[in-house]
């Protein structure tokens, strides 16, 4: 990472190139699987490329103390940065081919106690931010710097314990403390504002006593700039929040007008569909394909 908020063209490349990584062994990991959930992680597809491939402190060693830690209240998104952890070689590539199977570390929610490079369990929504919170304060307790990525949903934002959790931020004034809300406006049950109305989102986190920026989550030049500049700023003395506006599904047409597929199953002619849509597709933005 560079406090320099400029990206080569190389770099835009390399950031685009991830992204449909993610989306294609996605893809190739619900086969094995049968079931999973594609829609979830193509609308956060950018937003690991940018963290992983660009923004975090990290090293080849998981264990390193200071290296940056990543929580996700999604955990149903696991399926998008398992290759992601492969790649960076935390663990043996061949993981993969054992995502779901009986014995594999691998599961459809990430377990920190059997993967490499992962830093909370979740499944149960709502408490990744506490925990991130207190990994932070655990760090300062101990002196060491490093940052807390936190990616939340947005229908997470329903729950009492992500407030408590902000305020506790706030409070303590954990200026490393980084979260991504991954606003792509539906959850299980349909839309998010149909089920419980979150709006005006960024006013409330400010109320909180956050910094908030809000940013396309699709556009990987806007959001990687973003987040350099958020991680570079030594001055911010409150926790930051970033609403990045998505796309559930978001590379397969079909996927981002159809809520049902927050959990479905691609037929092998539909799955090689995907896979030629992705890779013959530029996604720039929520709205534009080139």
């Amino acid at each position: 990472m560079t406090a320099n908020s400029d990206l080569s063209q190389e770099q835009i490349e390399q950031l685009e190139d991830r992204a449909r990584f993610v989306r294609l062994e996605t893809i190739r990991l619900i086969e094995i699987a049968k079931v999973g959930h594609y829609s979830s992680v193509f609308s956060c597809a950018e937003i690991f490329s940018a963290l992983y491939y660009d923004v975090m402190a990290l090293s080849e060693d998981p264990a390193w103390p200071e290296r940056d830690r990543f929580l996700m209240g999604k955990g149903h998104a696991a399926v998008g940065l398992f290759p992601i952890l492969a790649d960076k070689g935390y663990f043996p590539a061949e993981w993969l081919d054992s995502y779901t199977r009986l014995g594999s570390p691998l599961g459809d929610h990430p377990d920190m106690r059997k993967v490499p490079g992962v830093d909370f369990s979740s499944g149960s929504i709502g408490h990744a931010l506490s925990n991130g919170v207190g990994i932070a304060l655990g760090g300062r307790m101990k002196k060491l710097e490093f940052d807390v990525f936190v990616m939340l949903g947005d229908g997470e934002m329903q729950e009492g314990q992500v407030w408590e959790a902000a305020i506790s931020a706030a409070s303590h004034r954990l200026s490393n403390v980084i979260a991504i809300i991954d606003r792509n406006g539906y959850q299980l049950d349909g839309k998010v504002d149909d089920v419980m109305a979150i709006e005006p989102l960024a006013e409330k986190w400010r109320a909180f006593g956050w910094e908030v920026h809000e940013v396309d989550g699709h556009d990987i030049v806007s959001l990687t700039q973003l987040l350099r500049r958020v991680k570079a700023d030594t001055s911010r003395k409150a926790p930051c929040c970033i609403v990045a506006k998505t796309v559930k599904g978001r590379g397969i047409s079909y996927m981002e007008t159809e809520p049902g597929w927050h959990l479905g199953y691609l037929s092998p002619e539909d799955s090689e569909k995907a896979r030629q849509t992705i890779l013959t597709t530029r996604i720039t933005s929520c709205g534009e394909v080139a």
